[in-house]
């Protein structure tokens, strides 16, 4: 998954400047138009005045977005800033956190007039930074450890070969890490049933937590908390493909599954396990203010006072709250450090999973 999705020369993600919308092969909210970026900025211009005033002495807020793709996320949030919230706006020292160089090498030209807002570019996230970070369907491409229960324990599913000939063989687990995060949870797989252990995501919000010193982590992606996806309903395991806007899951014969098809030329992705995102994110230090579904949380930061005489903006609002579509399938899981546990407007409205 490491190689298809990130080798410098062949992988999925680096070898183009933008993988989704209509031309590519799936679709994210950011897809849908710059109503999304508009209510994001809602919620990070309240977050900014709370960082505020626990720290008035700073005045610049670092605005982080891991996996940016090319900023056009980062764009449609500085747009809506400088319209809406011009302090907010000039206060913004922005940071793309981006593993593609070919995605790197656009954030410029989309940002077009608010470059200038552009402080660091990059693969890694910033040393330390006091502000808001935020990941948009990031977690879900992090590698993922593959895993099968026998009734001799559990197994893990690695790959052999040679391209063009590759197939899936079970063997012992690559670290005893896995079995341990699954005990971590207070899950119990039955024998037969897959599943996806990430500790990437794990790892990378710890990460995020160490070089937090004050602010707030926003991830919004989808997936379930852990008894939901370590359960029966996702007995086959998530792990999924998206090409030209055909999914395929894991519904075929196991050693022929459809992610080892066509390497690199296709998206590779697996349901984010929330519950162990959060409880990574708590034992670094952070404090988690809020779950729900983006539904709820857009409703909260004003969706429903989108104009409804724009046709285009009420279709777009539309796809981003449809329950059983990115309204649902989609959570947002919200971390503070160092602000304590403020009412946030994308919590206002309801805090539900579905």
């Amino acid at each position: 998954m490491d190689l298809a999705l990130y080798h410098p020369e062949t992988g999925y993600y680096a070898r183009a400047a933008q993988r989704s919308g209509r031309a590519g092969d799936f679709f994210t909210s950011v897809d849908v138009g710059p109503v999304f970026g508009e209510l994001l900025e809602v919620q990070f211009a309240e977050m900014a005045d709370i960082v505020a005033t626990h720290n008035p002495e700073h005045v610049e807020l670092d605005l982080v977005e891991a996996g940016a793709g090319n900023g056009r996320l980062s764009a449609d949030i500085l747009r809506a800033a400088r319209r809406r919230d011009p302090s907010f706006y000039e206060r913004i020292r922005l940071h793309l956190v981006e593993a593609s160089a070919a995605a790197r090498s656009r954030q410029p030209d989309v940002l077009e007039a608010m470059a200038g807002r552009l402080v660091s570019s990059s693969a890694e996230l910033p040393s330390s930074f006091e502000g808001i970070l935020f990941a948009n369907e990031l977690l879900d491409a992090l590698p993922v450890h593959q895993v099968v229960m026998r009734r001799d324990g559990l197994r893990e599913i690695y790959v052999e070969g040679s391209s063009g000939s590759l197939r899936a063989i079970e063997g012992p687990p690559s670290t005893p890490e896995l079995a341990a995060y699954l005990d971590r949870l207070g899950v119990t797989l039955e024998t037969g049933w897959r599943g996806e252990i990430n500790l990437r995501a794990a790892a990378w919000i710890q990460s995020a937590a160490r070089r937090l010193t004050r602010g707030f982590i926003v991830v919004i992606d989808y997936g379930h908390e852990a008894r939901e996806l370590y359960s029966v309903t996702h007995a086959g395991g998530t792990l999924t493909t998206f090409a030209r806007h055909t999914m395929a899951g894991p519904e075929r014969p196991a050693d022929a599954p459809a992610w080892l098809e066509d390497a690199g030329e296709q998206d590779i992705t697996a349901h984010v396990d929330f519950t162990g995102v959060r409880l990574a994110g708590e034992a670094a230090g952070l404090t988690t203010i809020g779950f729900l579904d983006q539904t709820y949380f857009l409703m909260g930061l004003g969706a429903a006072a989108i104009d409804a005489g724009d046709l285009k903006r009420r279709l777009a609002l539309k796809t981003l709250l449809m329950p059983g579509g990115l309204g649902s399938t989609h959570k947002v899981m919200i971390f503070g450090k160092g602000v304590g546990t403020p009412a946030l407007a994308g919590c206002s409205f309801r805090v539900r999973v579905t």
